[in-house]
């Protein structure tokens, strides 16, 4: 039980590091009128920081058989 438990005390730590960085505080940062390898800043920042969460979910869950 101890390990299901760590691994939800760490799911729910993914959770808020997603919210503060899918905040409007943190977005309003990457909101400017540059390009990076031709897409807008914000566009690279919002995909980049989702994946970025699905795969350290994926990680702390596990895919075990």
């Amino acid at each position: 039980m101890g390990r299901h438990n760590l691994t939800g005390q760490r799911l729910v730590a993914i959770f808020l590091i997603g919210l503060l960085a899918l905040n409007f505080p943190l977005l309003s940062v990457f909101s400017t009128a540059g390009l990076l390898w031709g897409i807008p800043v914000l566009y690279v920042y919002l995909f980049g920081s989702w994946i970025t969460l699905i795969i350290a979910m994926a990680l702390t869950v596990g895919l075990r058989r």
